[in-house]
């Protein structure tokens, strides 16, 4: 195991790009008890630098969910919109991010199904996260590059998958049974909490940012926008998720420090998001002058901070 201790630089911004060159995120997610999660999930990817966020939500909410954020596009869920027109939106997708409000209702499973089966970069949190946990093993069919992102409720119930019911609150245990988790389904695994961790099965990351501010119902949805962005922008999973949960820790510190622990929400951690980019400690790529895409490395992280 090759322990991480230096960040990834972040992809690069040129000053005359164009949202072409910043990646399109798509947001599966939402139910008529949850708009604000793929609404929060969809903020934080285009504050955090996406050119374009699509929201896939059911028709009965997508009007509430675009007035909150306009700048978003939507695609209504439901009988009217054919599994055909939600994956093209994916085809067309730099990343995808599913999960986040979605619920767990047959026809959300189903799609969670036949995107998981895209060779596709991609965040998998909330039910998309409890639908694969109810499986007798993890899916055969998944093809996905992901970012998988549990608190520990949620790693309690996919550890089923791989004989742990238990999560430690050690950080020795807490890396132990995220490795665990990350070389079973060869998935990118970000074990939320008190010293993130993020593995990919063979690098660790533990995070030094995030406080209590953090402790809110909406928190972890505005991170998997963050790391649905990063990964648009052509970061490698790893990477992307070790720099996400830095921005999305100091953004919850600065948000605490403006506001009082107690009293941040997590509109509050995205409006916090552009000054801890401003202080993220690694610089940005270079833009490579004569390209039509940005030079988009990965792997930063593979190279530094090695114990």
């Amino acid at each position: 195991m090759d322990r991480i201790t230096a960040l990834p630089a972040l992809p690069p911004r040129p000053a005359d790009g164009h949202k072409g060159l910043f990646g399109r995120v798509l947001i599966i997610g939402g139910s008529e008890t949850m708009i604000g999660a793929p609404v929060l999930a969809g903020t934080a990817a285009l504050r955090s630098g996406a050119g374009l966020v699509q929201i896939a939500v059911p028709r009965p909410i997508l009007a509430a969910a675009l007035s909150i954020t306009p700048e978003l596009i939507g695609i209504a869920l439901g009988k009217s919109v054919g599994k055909d027109e939600l994956l093209e939106a994916a085809e067309k997708a730099d990343a995808i991010v599913i999960g986040p409000g979605m619920g767990q209702a047959p026809e959300a499973e189903g799609r969670l199904t036949r995107l998981v089966r895209l060779d596709k970069a991609m965040v998998v949190d909330a039910d998309g996260l409890n639908l694969l946990a109810k499986g007798k093993s993890w899916p055969a069919f998944f093809r996905a590059r992901a970012v998988l992102t549990p608190h520990p409720g949620e790693m309690s119930r996919l550890g089923k998958l791989f004989g742990r019911t238990d999560v430690p609150k050690d950080e020795p245990g807490r890396i132990e049974i995220a490795l665990q988790a990350a070389q079973t389904f060869k998935q990118t695994l970000v074990l939320k909490g008190k010293g993130t961790v993020v593995t990919d099965g063979s690098r660790v990351y533990v995070n030094t940012t995030g406080d209590s501010s953090l402790s809110k119902a909406g928190a972890g949805d505005v991170l998997s926008g963050v790391v649905g962005t990063l990964l648009a922008e052509k970061m490698s999973p790893f990477d992307a998720a070790c720099a996400a949960v830095w921005l999305h820790g100091r953004a919850g510190e600065l948000a605490g420090q403006r506001l009082g622990l107690r009293c941040v929400l997590a509109r509050d951690v995205i409006d916090a998001l552009p000054p801890a980019i401003a202080e993220y400690p690694s610089k940005s790529l270079p833009f490579e002058a004569g390209s039509d895409e940005p030079n988009r490395r990965e792997g930063q992280a593979a190279n530094a901070g090695h114990s």
